[in-house]
């Protein structure tokens, strides 16, 4: 059969992602991928606005991203905006410059979408089985949980607390001080009330992260055993000390000192340092000896989505 070819944008508060796809019946192939360091929550994600600077640099990626898009003569655009635009005063006059910039439709997602959305693309990494997990997805806006099986989401839930929120409260200091990272667990725990009730009905047993701060965290392990992650396994296993040990170097390096650490990346460095006390908080409210990494996330949820439908209609939240 001849796949219906779409590009999905993922313009996340930290990184815009782009995702170009072939979709078959029964798989997908990726035509090309990129994501940018574009932080459109940067200066303003604290007063719920999106700065002139944030605005255009988001501008210049997406016009990048539109020529990728048009040169491989796709029109099936799916993009997706999530915490810093939904939670923006600015936000529908930024999606509608958009709109008539690029020709690019924004779906500005709500926190459950968002979440329903992950959920679908870490059951499609193959992340998941019978056993109940808990799912997280730390953006730079909002966090989401998700706690279920391969079979069905139980319980989901997307919280304001993401990486930029973190660091513009918490973050003073760096390497960070023992009191900021104090205060920031004490935060955790008041705003997480509803999480830490639901792990307490649920009972998770497994801890699956989602993409990002998990696939950086990931490729620090690897290198640190002086091997380099598959290119085509989706699903990877960062056991339990070696994320304690990572987390421990990560909270007494500065920013010039964690850029030296193999496999760290410069769009990472600033938000893994508090992205790693929301880990270490949440391993103690669900004690795991291993820790699942999923390559996949909201991206490859859409595109489960589209390929669950067998069409090419805009992706909609079950």
């Amino acid at each position: 059969m001849i796949p219906k070819k779409a590009a999905i944008i993922d313009m996340g508060t930290n990184t815009f992602h782009l995702l170009l796809v072939a979709l078959y019946e029964d798989r997908f192939e990726t035509i090309y991928k990129e994501k940018i360091a574009v932080k459109i929550g940067q200066g303003g994600i604290s007063q719920n606005m999106i700065l002139p600077e944030a605005q255009k640099r988001a501008f210049h990626t997406l016009k990048h991203f539109r020529n990728l898009i048009d040169g491989e003569n796709i029109t099936n655009i799916f993009a997706f905006a999530t915490s810093a635009v939904r939670n923006a005063e600015n936000g529908s006059a930024f999606v509608n410059e958009i709109k008539e910039t690029f020709d690019i439709s924004v779906n500005v997602i709500s926190g459950a979408e968002e979440a329903q959305l992950i959920y679908e693309g870490i059951r499609f990494s193959g992340s998941l089985n019978g056993q109940t997990s808990l799912m997280m997805d730390i953006g730079g806006g909002s966090v989401e949980f998700i706690i279920g099986t391969a079979q069905e989401a139980f319980w989901r839930k997307s919280f304001e607390i993401g990486g930029q929120r973190m660091l513009d409260l918490f973050h003073y200091h760096d390497p960070i001080l023992i009191e900021e990272a104090e205060n920031l667990t004490e935060y955790l725990k008041g705003n997480l009330e509803e999480l830490s009730s639901a792990i307490a009905q649920y009972k998770p047993v497994a801890l699956v992260g989602a993409s990002g701060t998990f696939d950086t965290l990931t490729d620090i392990y690897f290198q640190s055993l002086h091997q380099n992650k598959s290119k085509t396994q989706q699903v990877f296993d960062l056991p339990r000390p070696s994320f304690d040990e990572i987390a421990e170097k990560l909270l007494n390096l500065n920013k010039e000192e964690r850029l030296k650490i193999p496999g760290m990346i410069p769009m990472r460095v600033d938000m893994i340092v508090v992205a790693s006390c929301l880990i270490k908080y949440i391993l103690k409210l669900v004690p795991v000896n291993v820790l699942i990494c999923s390559n996949y996330a909201l991206k490859e949820g859409v595109i489960a989505q589209l390929m669950g439908k067998h069409s090419l209609a805009p992706a909609e939240s079950r």
